[in-house]
């Protein structure tokens, strides 16, 4: 297990490239646990890391009782991104949140950095970071304009936000951690503080393939699950048998507030307009975990192709050519691969959580067990 730990300024600092997250060693994944979502068979790693070429790495901060907060990297590829930018979505569920770089995107349908994911008031420290990175790769010694692509949810029950713990350093950190292969889940990077639906939530992931006879094509989601509602797996209602759900007795009517970020990898030759029809569909997924994205949630997802044909190459942005681009009447098999994957990215970020203590608060890890019993009750014989 490659998982190195250092001592920093007073704090327990895990690098994490890809190993799994502390405590989650006995906690299966959904799947594992008999809860297969959908119809489409995962990659072989079941993670975003399926899409070739597309890299995660997580620094995870945890100091006394008051600090639990990280950040995620997650790079498209291995190369430079700004000289080679992927072509991107983003797309709006509900937006009290603060996603940077989202209105670049939007205008000109492409991602030129590492994409940082961590806390509400670490956002200018991450978008630092993948500044600095980008100045500093080889051939951009003339660039003078990035757009820093950074998504956050507010980890503020269990971390000490005000404090803001998270640095530019720990953002370089976390790309420097990014690497292909198995992905963390669980209290890992950006995860590491975050509450779901009133359990402990995380980082998850998950990917489909789709058959060859729809194209082959490999998509993968990784979710940073910050967010509430009546929790439902995989149609059963587990948010209300347990009873633990957002207006139950007439609760606060923020109990379902939060955010979730939502990041979509595949290797089809996608557009930047249907990379945003993809990443439209992960608030399906949400809606079936539960979600009705109350108003003080951050809604947010991002979907990207790593294709090689459809990259923002120098060559390509400088004269008329040519790029592939798999037809309208090709992409609803990858829809539903979106949801499928995002709904068991949502369920797997919180399987691997494990229970946390912090800042007063105690959040129970997801009951695996009870969980399993009452899919097990709702499945139709």
């Amino acid at each position: 297990m490659s998982r190195r730990s250092r001592v920093r300024h007073g704090f327990l600092l895990f690098v994490l490239p890809w190993a799994a997250s502390a405590g989650a060693a006995e906690r299966p994944r959904a799947r594992e646990a008999g809860i297969e979502i959908g119809i489409l068979k995962p990659g072989p790693l079941n993670a975003i890391t399926d899409v070739a070429g597309v890299r995660i790495g997580h620094v995870t901060l945890v100091e006394g009782t008051s600090t639990r907060t990280g950040v995620t990297a997650i790079l498209p590829h291995g190369d430079n991104l700004y000289q080679d930018k992927v072509p991107a979505g983003f797309a709006v569920g509900n937006g009290y949140g603060k996603f940077m770089g989202s209105t670049q995107i939007r205008e000109l349908g492409e991602i030129e950095s590492p994409i940082l994911l961590t806390n509400t008031l670490s956002v200018p420290e991450a978008a630092a970071a993948a500044i600095e990175w980008t100045l500093d790769r080889a051939g951009n010694e003339k660039v003078r304009s990035v757009n820093a692509v950074v998504g956050e949810t507010n980890d503020g029950g269990l971390n000490d936000i005000r404090a803001r713990r998270v640095t530019k350093a720990h953002g370089l950190a976390a790309i420097a951690a990014a690497r292909e292969g198995e992905v963390a889940e669980g209290s890992v990077g950006a995860g590491t503080g975050t509450i779901a639906f009133g359990w402990k939530g995380g980082i998850g992931t998950s990917s489909r393939r789709l058959p060859a006879n729809l194209g082959g094509f490999t998509t993968g989601v990784l979710v940073q699950t910050n967010y509430g509602g009546v929790l439902s797996v995989d149609g059963a209602p587990v948010g209300k048998a347990l009873g633990r759900f957002f207006l139950k007795d007439a609760l606060s009517s923020k109990s379902g507030d939060g955010s979730v970020i939502v990041v979509i990898a595949t290797d089809a030759p996608v557009s930047d307009r249907n990379l945003e029809r993809l990443a439209r569909r992960a608030f399906l997924a949400l809606g079936r975990t539960g979600s009705p994205m109350t108003n003080g949630s951050g809604d947010y997802a991002v979907a990207f192709s790593t294709a090689a044909s459809v990259r923002r190459t120098p060559a390509r942005r400088n004269a008329p050519s040519g790029v592939e681009d798999l037809p309208n009447e090709l992409i609803s098999p990858l829809f539903e691969a979106v949801v499928e994957a995002t709904e068991e990215a949502v369920l797997n970020s919180m399987f691997a959580a494990a229970t946390m203590e912090a800042n007063g608060i105690r959040v129970e890890a997801l009951p695996i067990d009870e969980v399993v019993r009452l899919h097990r009750q709702g499945r139709p014989r």
